[in-house]
């Protein structure tokens, strides 16, 4: 390994977990997170009458929708035909239901796929793995995390040394963050 290449490693070893920064606010929940066992995937919708985000997640047990300000449940599907959790065509998608009913979500998971890395204003998410397999997720203001000070210009809000990652990244709006592993998904969100 090359000396760069150790420090940046050193660098994100020593990174302890912390809270986002502001405007970031975690979900409002016991444990900063929602189970969700055998997940396969998420992906993020607007709700077609408040324009609002909503995050649609896919697990071997259904699917289910999420007003990520919340964590809320909006709909549950339990028990629908396995290949409607299965992300498929060329933009890995799965059909919605409920208040997406008439919409198709792209899914970032197990599958392939991915969500938006960046928002306009500049906020990034970048996913490292100094103690591979065990990957961390950075959020950034401009991408820093490779130049600036933890906890100014750049966060480690997330390490997946408990369960295997699965997709992190932003909706389309830049409002909402969301981190989701093989058994739990973690929230962020801003106004």
């Amino acid at each position: 390994m090359r000396e760069h290449q150790e420090q940046l490693r050193d660098r994100f070893l020593a990174a302890q977990v912390m809270p986002a920064p502001e405007p970031w606010l975690a979900l409002p929940t016991p444990h900063k997170y929602i189970p969700v066992g055998g997940l396969l995937g998420v992906g993020f919708a607007a709700d077609p009458t408040s324009g609002a985000d909503i995050l649609m997640v896919v697990s071997h047990d259904g699917r289910g929708l999420f007003d990520p300000a919340t964590g809320a449940k909006i709909a549950r599907d339990r028990e629908p035909d396995p290949d409607l959790c299965i992300p498929t065509g060329p933009d890995l998608s799965c059909p919605g239901f409920g208040p997406l009913a008439d919409t198709r979500v792209r899914i970032a998971g197990l599958f392939g796929g991915g969500l938006h890395t960046t928002t306009e204003d500049g906020w990034t998410v970048d996913i490292v793995a100094p103690d591979w397999p065990n990957e961390r997720v950075m959020l950034s203001i401009n991408g820093d995390i490779y130049r600036g000070t933890v906890g100014t210009h750049w966060w480690h809000i997330f390490d997946s040394n408990y369960s295997e990652l699965r997709a992190a990244g932003f909706s389309a709006s830049g409002r909402t963050l969301v981190v989701a592993t093989s058994s739990d998904i973690s929230l962020w969100h801003r106004s």
